[in-house]
């Protein structure tokens, strides 16, 4: 940018930068000294040179552009997403050969548990030593309902910590408000208890008094890291601060809002993965639903906006301007 440009991204575009962009589309063409005043339009890919004609620059079409964008923006996410991958197999590597170990101040500060009951214990163990506050990440795997005795036995750690005058906070994706369970866990709790929800949360996560977190180590979650580095923990509290803050309220108060234009904020979130180029499988298993629904969903929404077919349903979403609309689950 120049130094009488400001800095923004693409989400966020400049008036300059926008009337200009405007002005092409219309006629098909800007010269390069119109482009000056808006800068960023070339390097957002927005404008490009005209192959016939160097002194010519080319409007580059919306749904083009923001295919363009979205697939940079996912490549982002895929590319983090790995290196949290190489994080946990390097750490778990080092763990089980014990070649090396983490300690500060005599407390290892990363522990690899090994089977669902092992990891429970733990955790168990964990809340019973604290009183101030549990935040919890908890993506929805599709479950109806929890074994008996799981439940149960969470229900009574999860009372007697609040007991103690700890504070619970969860976050959970927009599916399982119509979860009859959980709703029905919660008013069977007393204390201090919230949960919110996301189109999507992280992977499962659990931070106990700012002290010790639990995280998967494995996909199918029978391997667990326990994490007492501060500097990781400092991450997590942080990421689940800022997720919290973007979440919508789900209990003790529940904050809904009604659909626009006929497409509601659940097929808003699919509209957007489907433009990013996900199957059926994929946007199920991102948003905590089974495909079915999704498909009843992307059925829907396609008949809203008037789509014939897959394809032509990707280029009506990017027309139609429903990403731009944002709010809770329906």
């Amino acid at each position: 940018m120049t130094a009488s440009h400001p800095e923004h991204g693409p989400e966020e575009m400049c008036p300059a930068g926008m009337e200009l962009y405007r002005q092409a589309l219309s006629t098909g063409h800007v010269t390069p000294q119109a482009a000056e005043v808006a800068p960023c339009l070339i390097d957002f890919g927005l404008l490009r040179l005209a192959l016939d004609d160097p002194d010519r620059l080319e409007a580059v079409s919306p749904v083009a552009a923001l295919h363009r964008l979205l697939r940079t923006s996912e490549e982002e996410i895929a590319g983090k997403r790995r290196r949290e991958t190489q994080l946990i197999d390097a750490f778990s590597t080092l763990i089980r050969s014990e070649t090396r170990s983490w300690k500060a101040e005599g407390t290892p500060t990363l522990r690899l548990l090994n089977g669902k009951e092992r990891i429970g214990r733990v955790i168990g163990e964990a809340m019973a030593c604290a009183s101030e506050q549990l935040l919890c990440v908890q993506p929805h795997d599709g479950l109806v309902k929890p074994p008996f005795h799981h439940h149960e036995a969470a229900m009574e750690r999860d009372q007697e910590f609040l007991n103690r005058g700890g504070r619970i906070l969860t976050l959970y994706q927009h599916t399982v408000r119509n979860a009859p369970y959980i709703l029905a866990r919660y008013k069977q709790l007393t204390g201090n208890v919230e949960a919110r929800t996301l189109d999507e949360v992280t992977e499962r996560l659990i931070v106990v008094d700012h002290t010790v977190a639990f995280i998967p180590a494995s996909p199918d979650r029978t391997l667990a890291l326990e994490v007492r580095h501060p500097a990781l923990l400092t991450h997590f509290v942080t990421t689940f601060d800022r997720l919290w803050r973007l979440a919508t309220p789900m209990f003790p108060r529940s904050i809904r809002r009604e659909s626009l234009n006929g497409i509601t904020a659940r097929q808003r979130a699919i509209a957007a993965l489907l433009i990013e180029g996900h199957t059926d499988s994929d946007i199920a298993d991102r948003l905590g639903m089974n495909v079915r629904t999704a498909r009843v969903h992307i059925a829907k929404l396609a008949a809203t906006l008037g789509s014939e077919s897959r394809a032509q349903l990707g280029y009506l979403i990017a027309e139609s301007g429903v990403l731009k609309q944002e709010g809770p689950d329906q």
